[in-house]
This record gives C-alpha cells, sequence and structure tokens, in this order.
C-alpha cells in the first residue's frame, strides 16, 4: 500500500475537477484515513497519492461505540486501522400513509428495522460513507449513510478484500493526470503552472497595453475563458452524480489566484478590502505615488533622516498609517522604482530614499 508521497506540492483546486477521485466515495483503508495529508486550500480536503479526497466509504468491525441523545460514536476497524465514526440518530418515520393496509403495524415494523439496522454492538460489522473531518486534531468520518452488515459466511468482507487491491492497483496508488486524449499526458502541477503562469500573463499584458488603473475581477474573467474546459464526467458505482468543479468554478478559481499572484508581486493591490472588490493597479495609481513621495519629501527633511534618507521600512509604515493599509512592501519598491525612474526621488544608499 502507497503512503501517499506527503512531501509532494498539492495540486491547485481548480484541477481537482480533472480527478474521478473527487466525486467518488473512496474506499481507501483506514491507515490511509488517517495518514493523508489535508489541504492548505479548503479545508475538509485531503491528499492520498495527490489524489483529493473528500469523502470516503469504509467496511469494518465495530470495537467501541458510545451512544448520545443524537449521534451514535463508533469505533471501526477494517484491519489496518481504527477510526472514529460519527453516524447521527435516524429522524423518527412520520405518519403513515392512509390505505387499505394497517398503518400502525407497518410503522412499527420500520421502526423496529431501523433501530436494528442502525444500533449495532461490538463485533458487528458496519458500512460506512460520507466525508472525512478533522475534530480536535482526531481524523474521522461523519457518515451520510451507514447500516449493519450481515454476513454470516463472511462473503461481504472477502469481496471487499479482493476489490480494494484491485482499486489501488488501479487508480489510488497511479499519480493524477490530466484526461484530454493525447498519448502525452500532463501532470497536475505542470497543468496547474502552465495554466496559472498564462493566466497571470494575460492579465500583466492586458493592464500595460490598456493602462488599466482600476478594475473589479468580473472586468478581467472572460480574457481567462480560452485557459478553461469542462472537467470530464467519469462514470463509477462509487460515483455521485455530482462531478468536480464546474468550468465557471475552474474560470474563478484560476482568476482567484492570479490576482493573489499580481498582488504577491505587488502589482496591484486593494486600497480599501470590502465587499465591492476594487484592484488598483499600483503603478498607475497616481494618488499612491504622490503618497509616497509626499512621505519621502517631508521626512527627509527631518534631522534623523537628512544624511542617509528614510528607509524603505520607514515609507512603508508612514504610507500604511497616512493612506491604506493594504499596500504591501512588494508594491511600495514598484511605486518607489517608478518616482526613481521619474527623477522623483533617489537612492542614497541600499533601501533608503530621498527628494530631489
Amino acid at each position: 500500500i502507497a503512503s501517499g508521497n506527503k512531501g509532494a506540492e498539492e495540486p491547485p483546486s481548480m484541477l481537482w475537477g480533472l480527478d474521478p477521485v473527487f466525486s467518488a466515495f473512496a474506499r481507501l483503508y483506514i491507515r490511509d484515513i488517517l495518514e493523508m495529508t489535508e489541504s492548505t486550500q479548503v479545508p475538509g480536503i485531503y491528499f492520498y497519492n495527490l489524489h483529493p479526497i473528500s469523502k470516503v466509504d469504509v467496511l469494518g468491525t465495530v470495537v467501541y461505540k458510545r451512544e448520545r441523545e443524537d449521534f451514535f460514536c463508533y469505533g471501526v476497524d477494517d484491519g489496518t486501522g481504527v477510526i472514529n465514526c460519527l453516524c447521527w440518530k435516524r429522524a423518527q418515520l412520520g405518519a403513515a400513509a392512509q390505505g387499505g393496509f394497517d398503518p400502525v403495524a407497518e410503522l412499527q415494523k420500520l421502526r423496529r428495522a431501523q433501530r436494528a439496522r442502525c444500533r449495532l454492538e461490538i463485533g458487528e460489522l458496519l458500512r460506512v460513507r460520507g466525508p472525512v473531518k478533522t475534530s480536535r486534531q482526531q481524523r474521522e468520518i461523519k457518515a451520510s449513510t451507514y447500516y449493519k452488515v450481515s454476513d454470516s459466511v463472511m462473503a461481504v468482507q472477502i469481496s471487499w478484500m479482493m476489490e480494494a487491491p484491485q482499486l489501488y492497483r488501479q487508480c489510488y496508488d497511479k499519480a493524477p493526470h490530466s484526461s484530454k486524449g493525447h498519448d502525452e499526458h500532463l501532470s497536475f502541477r505542470d497543468s496547474a503552472v502552465s495554466s496559472l503562469s498564462r493566466a497571470t500573463k494575460i492579465l500583466k499584458d492586458f493592464l500595460k497595453q490598456k493602462s488599466v488603473s482600476r478594475f473589479r475581477p468580473y472586468d478581467v474573467q472572460d480574457l481567462l475563458q480560452p485557459l478553461i474546459s469542462s472537467p470530464p464526467q467519469a462514470a463509477s458505482a462509487d460515483q455521485e452524480p455530482v462531478a468536480g468543479p464546474s468550468a465557471c468554478q475552474q474560470l474563478r478559481q484560476l482568476l482567484k489566484e492570479a490576482l493573489q499572484i499580481l498582488q504577491d508581486e505587488g502589482a496591484v493591490y486593494r486600497k480599501v478590502k470590502s465587499q465591492d472588490e476594487v484592484y488598483l493597479v499600483t503603478v498607475q495609481d497616481k494618488d499612491l505615488l504622490v503618497a509616497v513621495k509626499d512621505v519621502i519629501r517631508e521626512d527627509s527633511r527631518r534631522e534623523k533622516y537628512v544624511e542617509k534618507g528614510c528607509h524603505v521600512l520607514h515609507i512603508l509604515s508612514a504610507v500604511r498609517q497616512r493612506y491604506s493599509l493594504n499596500v504591501s512592501r512588494a508594491a511600495l519598491e514598484l511605486v518607489l522604482k517608478t518616482l526613481e525612474c521619474n527623477s522623483d526621488i533617489i537612492s542614497t544608499s541600499d533601501s533608503h530614499y530621498t527628494a530631489i
């Protein structure tokens, strides 16, 4: 059993939908569920061998149980490990419909069958399907479906143990690839880097060519549309009808990540962080250029800064106090470079500036 490439970098979320495992209940061994690494992008998503996993399907023996008012808590052991399964009690069945049978007797039968399937004792076999969660640093399954399995001759367990290694060989232990019908497949990370770098370049070129000073995400979203392709629909007995992220969701995610890169590089910034998501192009923001120039001109006259000029960190602190808390050092350095090219300021030494 593969342990899951713990050190590898996780693929960007916009590509998760390309992996059929993402929309399936993964039939992993409990040991691997416990050892999966959680996504740094989206809480509640985990990775096994770079496959994004959100929900699992396990079969095992109940080795401990606790009952609360609203749920049962079962410890399930499949031979590789034990995981806590949170199983909500079924809502009481409502009144039966009127008909040509005894509704009271039928309702009682249903309730007895329901209790028998949902109440398990230690040593009984339980199948659980549901999302994986981490609560108080403990991995657990919050069951969306669970029931007792009657398996007196162990036919179900044998079948399960025969199928699991095949699933690992054919799917889980194989590195995920984007499926576009080519003989040579690109890995998730290579695809991500390519799409993201192209998206970032498209935005940079647009902002430069059009001399844009401010914009909102929907103003530039359509520029990235050619980079998005609809994820393939994979049919499987273990899959739900809903596949991975839609083309629209992929587009929004790609735009979000590209804008984050532009912010990290200082090319754009948000003066005020509010629901109205407005981005300002750093070197086109005349108010920011004036604010930085005023800080340097005023503070470089002070005795403390006359000789060497103002340090970049002092300028950054002053600009954040007087203009916007959201100006990054990367954005400031672009502004300083622009002002120096315009002969508005001069660098007196490394990271020190004074007005001309």
